[in-house]
């Protein structure tokens, strides 16, 4: 799909930025829009000067308005820190925004995409989690203004397809790491990489034995960009992640050995509703979108912490 007019909510995002890159690099041209609540302005600075990108700050809990040919919908907080400090504008978020992208792909005929997530298995029964696996999701803890929020953008995207036949596509992203983290997003990847730069104790909630499973970004956004572009009527949802699990404990140490850092590890309660494993099972994505993950975590890893010491963290 070459030199498309796509639109990108929450593209001043950690994912959505990446992933408004990528876009560009192909040629298409790109409408970023993004409220700033969590989105950062500086993922953007490299990009403002194109001219086949333009930035609207905008909030998508209100109708929005774009000729587009393509929608990727990425707005909503989405670490457990920052959906968490406002869980009614998160819920929000997910559900009325949800209604306005697929509203605006109605009127334009745009395809629309939904950034959804491995939290909708909530804390799994079954291992690795396959996309007929319905879920574990407390609908009524600290972390349902996420989870509940993203499965009822599923709904609504699967009923406006069945109802009035637009052209959506679902994708179930894991946890996602590389540059353009925030430092302060609380995820665990770049909370035990800032800890560690700074010197100070990795925090581990839990004891540690705790599953999940890492991608990083420039895969899970060539993954995104595949499903885009995938046949017509292949709805997904579709997981995309990296198939290689590890412990949380595990991976503490291995920040620690690749940042040459003496801090020590601190052990602290495990949050209500905190996953016990996560790992997707990649076999639709293989199969339907000839995708798999490609970049290794040591690899991956280092190419973040350089990004921690040379750009975000460095500025802090």
């Amino acid at each position: 799909m070459a030199d498309k007019r796509i639109l990108v909510t929450g593209g001043a995002g950690f994912i959505g930025s990446n992933l408004c890159r990528q876009l560009l690099g192909q040629g298409h041209e790109v409408i970023c829009v993004d409220n700033l609540f969590t989105g950062i302005r500086r993922n953007l600075t490299d990009l403002l000067g194109n001219r086949n990108f333009t930035f609207v700050q905008h909030d998508i809990t209100e109708a929005l308005w774009a000729q587009c040919e393509l929608i990727y919908n990425l707005a909503c907080p989405a670490s457990p820190v920052q959906y968490q400090s406002d869980p009614v504008k998160t819920i929000t978020t997910s559900v009325l925004g949800a209604i306005n992208v697929l509203e605006l792909a109605r009127q334009t005929g745009a395809r629309v995409l939904q950034a959804s997530t491995s939290e909708i298995y909530g804390d799994p029964g079954v291992h690795p989690q396959a996309e007929s696996y319905w879920g574990n999701v407390n609908p009524v803890g600290i972390r349902s203004c996420y989870d509940e929020g993203k499965r009822c953008a599923e709904t609504l995207f699967m009923d406006y397809h069945r109802q009035y036949g637009i052209d959506i596509k679902i994708v179930r992203i894991f946890n996602t790491y590389g540059p353009f983290m925030s430092v302060n997003d609380g995820r665990v990847l770049s909370n035990f990489i800032v800890q560690a730069l700074r010197g100070e104790d990795l925090t581990i909630y839990g004891d540690g034995r705790q599953s999940r499973s890492f991608c990083y970004v420039d895969d899970t956004v060539a993954g995104m960009i595949k499903m885009m572009e995938s046949a017509p009527g292949f709805t997904g949802p579709v997981n995309l992640g990296n198939a290689a699990e590890i412990t949380i404990q595990e991976l503490a140490e291995k920040v620690l050995g690749l940042t040459e850092s003496r801090s020590k590890l601190v052990f602290k309660t495990l949050p209500m509703d905190d996953p016990r494993m996560r790992q997707p099972d990649l076999r639709m994505a293989q199969s339907n979108l000839n995708w798999e993950a490609v970049v290794g975590l040591e690899a991956g890893l280092r190419r973040t912490i350089a990004y921690f010491k040379g750009v975000e963290f460095a500025g802090r």
